[in-house]
This record gives C-alpha cells, sequence and structure tokens, in this order.
C-alpha cells in the first residue's frame, strides 16, 4: 500500500501544470494538447447531434464578439470557435480547446450585444481556467485503484476519452458546480470590462436566465416533470448574491470610465427573423399535433399529451406520466411489408395485429408487451422511410384507453394537405415599437405562441412575471 501511494504520488507531482488563470502549479492529468484533440473529435460529433443554425450573417456577428473577448482572454493563444446551434433548449456550452456553443433559444431572450458577450465570456471563463481538465483530474484521482500510468502514454486513450465525455455531459446539464461556475462569471466579467463592455451586463444574463428557469420550473411543475433549465444554479435571485456581485464589482475596475453602448438596437436586429421554438428542419409541435416539412407528414396524439422534440425521436407523453410514446424513422432498404419490417428489423416475433392503411399509406399495428408493461407498436411506410410508433401504459393508466388512443395516432399519420403546410413552418421573433396603451395580453392574443403566450413575451423581453411595455419600446414578438 506504502508502495502505490508512493507512485502515485509520484506522478501527480509529475502531472503538475500552470494553471493559465491563477498562474499556480496544479495537478492535471491532461494535456493541452490532448484537451484541443478531445475538442476538434467532438464538435462534429456535436454538430451532427444538434446542427449549426443556418443563418451565416448571425453566425458571423457571434464569431466576431467572442474573437473580441478571447483576443483578452487567459488563453488567447488558442483558436477559439464560437457557433450558434439549432436548438430551443436555453443553454451554452464549452468544450475543451476552444470549441463554444450557444443555442438560438438562450439567443431569444438575450436584450443585447452586452448581454451576449457575457454569455461568451462566461463559457471562454470556462475553457481558460480548464474547467474541463480539472474536473476530470478530481474524479479521475478520486478512483480507487485506477492505473495512473496508462494516462501518461503519447496520445490519448479511448478511457480518457470516454471518462472526459462522461465530465462533459454532466458540466453540459447541470454546469460545473457553483465554485467553477462562479470563477466563470468573474472570468467572463474581467473580459466584458477588457473588451469594453459593462461587465454588470453578466447580471443582465442571468436576471434574464432566473426568470427563464422560474417559469420553466413552475410549467414543469404543472405537468408533473422534471424541469429543464440552464445549468440549474440560480437558488437564489441573482441580485441577491453577495459573491456574484463581489467578482463583478472586481472586474467593474478595468472597464474604461464610459464603457461602450451595449449594443441592445444592433443585437436586437441580428436577431430580427430568428427561429422561435421548433425549427422547420426538426418539426413542428402545435399542442399535441405534430407536423414536418422535410419529411412530409403530420399525426396527431390524444388531447392533453405533451410533446418532446428531440434530434433523433418525437416523444409523447400522457398528462401524469401515464403512458409515454415515441415515434422514430429507419430507412426502407428492402421491399417487405410492414408487418414484415416488424419481424425482421425490430425483431418483434409473430407480431398478431392488423394491417392499417392510414391515409393510404401501407402500415402494420400490434398489441404487445413492452419491458412488461401492456403497449402497442405500429409500423408505416412513406416514401422511403419506415416510422415506427411505439407506446406503453404506465403506473396509474388504462391499458385499454392507452391501446386504443395510440391505435388512432397511427391512424392519424398522413402526408401533409396543403392547408397544413403552413403549420409546419416555425415561429420567429420579430421587432415591433411599442405603442401607448400596449399590454402584453393585447400582443399575445394577436400572437401564434400556443400556452402561456402573455408570459412568454414578457420573458422575451425582460419583463417577467408582470412588467409592461414602454411607449417607444422595441419589443420582441412572435409571429
Amino acid at each position: 500500500m506504502r508502495t502505490f501511494t508512493a507512485l502515485t504520488c509520484l506522478l501527480l507531482l509529475a502531472a503538475c501544470a500552470t494553471n493559465p488563470v491563477t498562474g499556480r502549479r496544479e495537478v492535471a492529468l491532461m494535456s493541452e494538447r490532448q484537451e484541443i484533440a478531445i475538442g476538434r473529435d467532438m464538435h462534429p460529433k456535436l454538430l451532427q447531434a444538434y446542427g449549426e443554425y443556418a443563418d451565416p450573417a448571425l453566425q458571423a456577428y457571434v464569431q466576431g464578439i467572442g474573437d473580441r473577448l478571447a483576443a483578452v482572454s487567459h488563453r488567447s493563444n488558442l483558436i477559439y470557435r464560437f457557433t450558434v446551434v439549432d436548438s430551443d433548449q436555453v443553454n451554452a456550452f464549452a468544450l475543451p480547446g476552444g470549441y463554444i456553443y450557444i443555442t438560438r433559444g438562450l439567443l431569444a431572450y438575450l436584450g443585447s450585444e452586452a448581454e451576449l458577450a457575457g454569455v461568451l465570456g462566461h463559457e471562454i471563463g470556462h475553457v481558460t481556467a480548464r474547467h474541463a481538465v480539472r474536473q476530470y483530474t478530481a474524479a479521475t484521482a478520486a478512483q480507487l485503484g485506477m492505473t495512473l500510468g496508462g494516462i501518461f502514454v503519447p496520445g490519448m486513450g479511448s478511457n480518457v476519452a470516454q471518462n472526459v465525455m462522461g465530465v462533459l455531459g454532466q458540466a453540459l446539464l447541470s454546469g460545473y458546480g457553483r465554485e467553477h461556475e462562479l470563477e466563470s462569471d468573474g472570468l467572463g466579467a474581467q473580459y466584458l470590462a477588457q473588451a469594453g463592455y459593462d461587465p454588470q451586463a453578466i447580471l443582465g444574463v442571468l436576471r434574464a436566465l432566473k426568470a427563464q428557469g422560474d417559469y420553466a420550473t413552475a410549467r414543469a411543475t404543472a405537468e408533473g416533470r422534471e424541469p429543464q433549465t440552464y445549468h440549474g444554479l440560480f437558488a437564489t435571485h441573482p441580485d441577491e448574491d453577495t459573491r456574484l456581485k463581489e467578482v463583478l464589482a472586481k472586474a467593474s475596475f478595468l472597464a474604461p470610465d464610459t464603457p461602450a453602448d451595449d449594443g441592445r438596437m444592433a443585437y436586437l436586429r441580428r436577431i430580427d427573423g430568428l427561429v422561435y421554438g421548433d425549427s422547420a428542419e426538426q418539426g413542428i409541435r402545435r399542442e399535441n399535433r405534430f407536423y414536418h416539412r422535410d419529411l412530409d407528414f403530420a399525426l396527431a396524439f390524444p388531447a392533453g399529451w405533451r410533446l418532446d422534440n428531440r434530434p433523433d425521436r418525437l416523444l409523447a407523453i400522457a398528462p401524469g406520466g401515464t403512458a409515454q410514446a415515441q415515434l422514430t424513422s429507419q430507412d426502407l432498404n428492402q421491399r417487405i411489408t410492414p408487418r414484415e419490417f416488424m419481424i425482421q428489423r425490430l425483431g418483434i416475433r409473430n407480431p398478431s395485429g392488423e394491417e392499417i392503411a392510414p391515409a393510404g399509406l401501407p402500415g402494420y399495428s400490434a398489441p404487445l408487451k413492452l419491458q412488461g408493461r401492456p403497449g402497442r407498436v405500429s409500423v408505416i411506410f412513406h416514401r422511403k422511410q419506415a416510422y415506427i410508433l411505439a407506446s406503453a401504459a404506465l403506473d396509474g393508466a388504462d391499458p385499454a384507453a392507452v391501446d386504443a388512443a395510440m391505435r388512432q395516432a397511427a391512424l392519424s399519420f398522413h402526408p401533409l394537405r396543403e392547408d397544413e403546410k403552413p403549420l409546419a413552418e416555425p415561429l420567429r421573433l420579430r421587432l415591433y415599437t411599442a405603442k401607448a396603451g400596449d399590454r402584453f395580453a393585447g400582443l399575445a392574443r394577436a400572437s401564434r405562441l400556443t400556452g402561456d403566450a402573455e408570459a412568454q413575451l414578457r420573458l422575451l423581453n425582460g419583463a417577467y412575471p408582470t412588467g409592461e411595455p414602454v411607449a417607444g419600446q422595441v419589443l420582441k414578438r412572435v409571429k
């Protein structure tokens, strides 16, 4: 045991590196070269999963602001890549080595160029402080019986890459922890000040995220599900966070006496026309109905079911979570029947169901057990794709009622009708100058938003939960 401990200490000492931010020597079980290699390898995979938002002018605008901040960062030797990803989630994240992403969903809630710079500066802070490397090092060093020698060989072993992906996946979902997030807030504020922005813009970002998180939590609670919020950091309001105020105050001493304009109108003009919510490429949810322009189909789930549109599948959840369904697709490669597809491609033995023909399309639907629960699988052929609708009744459900509803959902599948094609187009942000007497309730009635449109408009315009427009104010509307 003493020999192992001594060897461990020697290896850890050999792995020390200088932290670019603090200048202190610390243990780092990954070199900068390895760090960059991981980011370079993961970047195309992430874009394949999320998609790059198709607006070259907006991408160039975000890259330009990021470059301005990166140039004054502690690791200006890196080449940074800033990408707007085509997701309606409210998020931003960084990969090791200078790959930084912001979702169009988060862009919708920001109110100025300075706030955008605040988000990018925060993510640059994660890169400059090597938070992914530090968390990976801590997690690896905590493992009993680890084989440290394998970490120091040239190149990047598969186990190291997998462990880093695990750390990054957790960070993407819940952040790097309060200490690292606060450090990134401080670094972001410093970079803002040195680039000529007011570092207090970070407070504006955090206020918007706090409001969006409160709204998302309230909706999730009403729907009986877990909320999805940006890193989930804000147990208290950012204005009441003493430590946050302290790190921002330190950065303020670096700011010019007269910071540059916050770039509100420049930013708003850049996001005028931004897709809000689902994109046409991913398919559009309209309450319990789903429309896909590029794949040319639509279908309906029971009223009250919540739809969750993911890159690789469409999920449908019954009220209270008593039943679930998912729609996926696979390429058709052979001229077989839907029942034969069910047997050969899905591995279902001798399905006992019925032929269906929704809108004249070939299909087959069969009740069966899915992981021991009563369910139904339907296969429908359209163009050169097989669409698989699988459902299961969960605790508290009436299995017969769920089965009948899912059979009806399969029968509702059809090619887009001419009158449905506008429904398969996305909602977009549009600028509007408020007039005297305008209220968000009235603007909500004229909006194409579903659900609590009034609250959503307040969120978009920094007025949640009770604010109202001011005459002459430039607002974001959804059209």
